[in-house]
């Protein structure tokens, strides 16, 4: 059985290669100041949900 909601890979994402969004540069800020990390300039949508992934983990966000 397939899970509906199961969310879908960002390299899979048909806009992955456009900018990242202002709302997704917005929370990868906040994210990386509370890991004490940069975050690297001209992400794509796809770039900025992975290294949001990445930061969720580090600071314990999103569980």
């Amino acid at each position: 059985m397939t899970d509906l909601n199961a969310e879908k890979d960002p390299s899979d994402w048909t806009t992955g290669d456009e900018p990242a969004t202002g709302a997704q540069e917005s929370y990868l800020h906040t994210l990386a100041t509370e890991a004490h990390e940069e975050v690297p300039e001209g992400l794509t949508k796809a770039d900025a949900s992975r290294k949001i992934d990445e930061l969720q983990e580090k600071t314990g966000r999103g569980q």
